[in-house]
């Protein structure tokens, strides 16, 4: 992807936090990275900064578009990265690649159940919250806990035969008043279990019923004048309140479900799909549906569309969730409408990228029909100006040269999206025209060009520019029409006295502006057939003369001059030679014959004339 692609994709990428992606033309996603700012971020890959790394470099180089995806705030792009990163493996995110997870607090299914962080979810029926981004946050947040709710730390099992048998022993947590003794009858399971429901309370959010207990204690401490330990408490409170994470990028309530919604217009609907898999979007695609009856309805597109998609990304998520009620083909799925909660969240969540990508398409659009390469903005205006049906990609222009009818030659030049292409240039020797005339060897070559790439089976040029008058047009044309080609290329003269330019049958010229850029354009492939007409014409001629000049020595055979040009190029070496160079390349009967030939023609120009 060059900078200049990036400068037309920029004003439609948003400022919000998201995930970019950069991919490859088939969909192979090469890079993966979260943004609070994706315009902002963006925006470090392009440009001369010449302290980017090298294999950056090479992976913007190698990427063809960029994909978005906005999100709520950054700590939800950072959970969206790292389940797209595990979905995908991108080849040029090395350090993310390995198994590293995000950490839930997990609350063990166990008798005088223990409070843990961990990054890994066993389905062992323990209860986890999370995920959480920052490891200090889930410090504090684990700390607050045990100082409310002391809870055991030790591995052992509490079963009650353990403890009425006196297996476990009270521990240095008890003495430092971290636990209450569970281990040796001095706490009740029911005590301890309404404390852990107390904590999950307070990891769900639920704070009405956390709140009362907290006031009773605050209030306890207050009687007792014990100021500062009720202050701490409420600190500790207030913290844990702000450092709560919970998102809807990566849920623990959610477990697999794709979420639809759609966009309509006068004639396309956009449909969004995020696919959820145990609580983390893995995939994001939109999809476009072209309408052909303005009386489709928004529930039949997503009925139609939602089995297709799917099936292409071979999900079998067991509910779907969409913005208005659908009508499902599988009947083993579950259509959720949400009102509130993750999942009303995640369908906000969707809607938004869905009108994204809506105004990004508009814009797109728009940016093409304004921005024109000058190739096209040329080829444009000269199919304007010669009023063609079609843009003149390619066009053919020939040309004549002879001297006195001596050695005709022609030329034909190609020019390409307005650039010659000299690897399709042809020169023409003319073959069944006698004598100075040009109308008839216009006639020849045309006529060759064209029945050879009929024969071919070649592409016709859009536009054929002779360059002549009405005689040299009128003759190309009679090959043309011979051919079968009339109408089927837009051919024209241009006379180089004024710059006219003549259409078959119409006697009237037509005169582009001088300064227009069609005619430069005509122009630049008329003087290019004449310079390599004339290159062509003068190689012939040259060629021809020097070899009539040594066939005009006795005795030196054509096999003779071909060795000599062969090995020296011209008649001027050859006079130059030394008489053992020609001794060794010829032999020494015929060197003497061609010294003798070139020392009398020299004595004869210098003789002084009378």
């Amino acid at each position: 992807m060059t900078t200049e692609e990036y400068k037309e994709l920029a004003e439609t990428i948003p400022k919000t936090p998201g995930v970019y992606r950069f991919c490859k033309q088939d969909g192979t996603i090469l890079y993966v990275g979260k943004a609070k700012n994706l315009r902002n971020r963006v925006s470090s890959y392009f440009g001369e900064r010449k302290d980017r790394l090298f294999r950056t470099r090479i992976m913007v180089k190698n990427a063809d578009f960029l994909n978005f995806t906005m999100v709520e705030s950054e700590t939800d792009a950072l959970l969206l990265e790292s389940a797209l990163i595990k979905e995908h493996q991108p080849r040029y995110n090395v350090s993310l690649k390995d198994d590293k997870s995000y950490s839930y607090i997990c609350i063990k299914n166990e008798r005088f159940p223990r409070v843990i962080i961990t990054r890994r979810v066993i389905r062992d029926g323990s209860v986890y919250f999370g995920p959480y981004t920052s490891k200090g946050r889930l410090k504090i947040i684990l700390e607050l806990i045990r100082q409310l709710f002391p809870l055991r730390t030790c591995v052992f099992n509490l079963s009650e035969e353990n403890i009425r048998d006196g297996k476990v022993k009270l521990c240095l947590e008890y003495h430092i008043k971290n636990c209450m003794g569970p281990c040796a009858g001095l706490e009740s399971e029911l005590i301890y279990n309404e404390k852990i429901e107390q904590i999950k309370n307070i990891l769900k959010g639920h704070f009405s019923s956390v709140l009362q207990h907290f006031k009773k204690i605050m209030n306890q401490y207050a009687e007792e004048l014990a100021f500062e330990k009720a202050q701490a408490i409420k600190e500790k409170l207030a913290a844990f309140e702000d450092y709560q994470a919970k998102s809807t990028i990566v849920s623990h309530t959610i477990r697999d479900v794709d979420v639809f919604t759609i966009l309509t217009d006068e004639k396309e609907a956009y449909i969004n799909y995020l696919r959820v898999v145990n609580g983390a979007i893995i995939q994001a695609h939109t999809q476009e549906l072209a309408l052909q009856l303005e009386e489709e309805e928004p529930e039949d597109l997503l009925s139609l569309a939602i089995p297709i998609i799917r099936d292409r990304f071979n999900s079998f998520a067991p509910e779907i969730i969409t913005s208005i009620p659908v009508v499902l083909t599988e009947t083993n799925v579950k259509n959720t409408v949400p009102q509130i909660g993750d999942k009303k969240k995640l369908l906000e969540l969707s809607e938004r990228n869905v009108l994204y990508y809506k105004l990004q398409k508009k814009k797109d659009l728009l940016s093409k029909e304004k921005k024109q390469t000058p190739t096209e903005r040329i080829l444009k205006q000269l199919q304007k100006d010669l009023n063609m049906p079609e843009v003149p990609f390619h066009i053919d222009c020939f040309d004549n040269s002879n001297i006195q009818g001596t050695h005709p030659v022609s030329s034909c030049v190609v020019f390409k999206n307005a650039k010659p292409s000299k690897k399709d240039y042809r020169h023409f020797h003319v073959k069944t025209v006698i004598g100075p005339n040009d109308f008839a060897s216009m006639e020849e070559v045309v006529y060759r060009r064209y029945k050879r790439i009929i024969d071919e089976g070649k592409d016709l040029p859009q536009l054929v520019v002779i360059d002549g008058g009405k005689g040299q047009l009128g003759a190309a044309m009679k090959s043309i029409d011979q051919l079968g080609l009339s109408g089927k290329m837009t051919v024209i003269g241009i006379a180089k006295r004024l710059e006219e330019i003549f259409f078959p049958g119409d006697a009237i010229p037509l005169y582009i502006n001088k300064k227009s850029e069609s005619l430069k354009l005509i122009q630049q492939a008329r003087n290019e057939a004449h310079r390599f007409a004339i290159t062509f014409h003068r190689t012939i001629r040259s060629k021809n003369f020097i070899q009539s000049e040594l066939e005009n020595i006795q005795g030196i055979g054509e096999k003779t001059i071909q060795t000599l040009l062969s090995a020296l190029g011209s008649v001027k070496k050859i006079v130059e030679a030394s008489d053992e160079t020609l001794t060794s390349l010829c032999g020494e009967h015929r060197a003497k014959l061609l010294r003798a030939y070139f020392d009398l023609k020299s004595s004869s120009e210098t003789q002084p004339k009378l």
